[in-house]
């Protein structure tokens, strides 16, 4: 099998993490604090949330000619401190409550360079509801070119209340030049060249394109009562610090659901739900991808708060079986919706990035989630 796709020269991609450092430097990106290179990914910037927040009675977005600032003076209920140095520190998040926050970023984008936001992995898989807000805008999560001004994001604890700080990390941004969608005919050749999907617990997975990567979920487990989805615990009786890495109990959280579920698992309203696929995902160096959040064609149900994966996430040079499940954040809608082992979820649309990155994703840079299987958030004891 082939290596992955050399380093090429494009129009149209995300911007590696190289050139996310020289829109550091050249200051189309700018924060109240030094921004670190630990906050540089292979094709995204972590974004640190600021110093002030707001508790708002609704979601809202400011609209054309309008900011973020005007927009809370005249609809916040009352100020939160992220800095504050009492007891715990920072501030506690409500489960059910809206809140406004500043960011620690700014931008002022070339010509050209347009963003787009995603909650990062741990903010998905703590049901943390998070959009990227800017001013004038009419639209979550997308910064336009040429757009200078703050950054502020929404953020919605849905299953836990959450104690966060200045600089905690919620979502993260990455630049885009065009269009980089990568084809269906180029995901199948790139498959054919270097493999999209490993081998996974089933023999029979295989690689389904169709307006992206078509995945299913895993209802088998590793092997049989082992987990194959975890589902929050209401009303749990502890704050979760975002800062305690391995600190908490999952079954203080969670109760887990042990497989395999040869009748499926009904996913009932207002329930949240961690699952993972049953293809093992492979993300070359030269690709990015983010996976749809919800497509009424699977069915009443949300897959997915925290889309994006960066390039080398389940990748591994000259070894095509290689690669990882993707976890699902799931949660039904209105009706009870059953969901059978190998049904198809969701999909994964690829884009193309404007040059290879100089540092990929698991490989030496702290990657939480490289290798993972059924994985609940970093704040958990594994």
């Amino acid at each position: 099998m082939a290596r992955a796709e050399p380093e090429q020269v494009r129009d149209e991609g995300v911007l590696p993490s190289q050139a996310v450092r020289e829109l550091v430097r050249s200051g189309a990106v700018t924060a109240l604090s030094e921004i670190g290179e630990d906050q540089v990914q292979p094709a995204s910037l972590d974004l640190r949330l600021g110093r002030r927040a707001w508790r708002v009675p609704a979601s809202f977005l400011p609209g054309d000619g309008r900011s973020v600032a005007a927009e809370l003076t005249d609809f916040a209920m009352y100020e939160l401190r992220l800095d504050g140095d009492g007891p715990g520190g920072g501030a506690v998040l409500e489960t059910g409550c809206v809140y406004i926050v500043e960011l620690e970023e700014s931008l002022r984008l070339p010509r050209g360079v347009s963003a787009v936001t995603t909650p990062k992995s741990s903010t998905g898989r703590l049901d943390i509801f998070t959009r990227l807000i800017v001013d004038g805008a009419s639209e979550f999560e997308k910064v336009p070119q040429r757009y200078e001004g703050k950054l502020y994001v929404e953020v919605c604890p849905r299953s836990f209340s959450v104690r966060v700080r200045t600089g905690t990390r919620l979502n993260q941004l990455r630049f885009r030049r065009g269009a980089p969608k990568a084809s269906d005919t180029a995901l199948r050749a790139a498959h054919e060249a270097v493999g999209l999907v490993g081998a996974g617990h089933d023999d029979d997975t295989v690689a389904r394109f169709k307006d992206g990567l078509r995945f299913s979920v895993d209802l088998r487990g590793k092997s049989d009562g082992s987990p194959v989805a975890y589902r929050a615990k209401r009303h749990a009786r502890e704050v979760i610090d975002l800062a305690r890495i391995g600190h908490y109990d999952p079954a203080e959280f969670w109760e887990p659901v042990t497989g395999p579920l040869a009748r499926g698992l009904i996913l009932y309203p207002d329930e949240f739900y961690i699952l993972a696929t049953a293809e093992f995902v492979r993300v070359p160096p030269h690709l990015s991808a983010e996976m749809v959040a919800y497509d009424t064609n699977f069915g009443e149900f949300r897959v997915h708060y925290a889309g994006f994966f960066d390039p080398g996430f389940g990748w591994s040079e000259g070894d095509p079986a290689s690669g990882t499940p993707a976890v699902l954040e799931v949660r039904a809608h209105e009706t009870p919706f059953l969901l059978e082992h190998g049904q198809q979820v969701g999909r994964l649309v690829y884009e193309y990035l404007l040059g290879v990155p100089d540092k990929i994703y698991g490989q030496g840079i702290g990657s939480n989630y490289a290798w993972q299987g059924l994985t609940l958030a970093k704040q958990f004891r594994r």
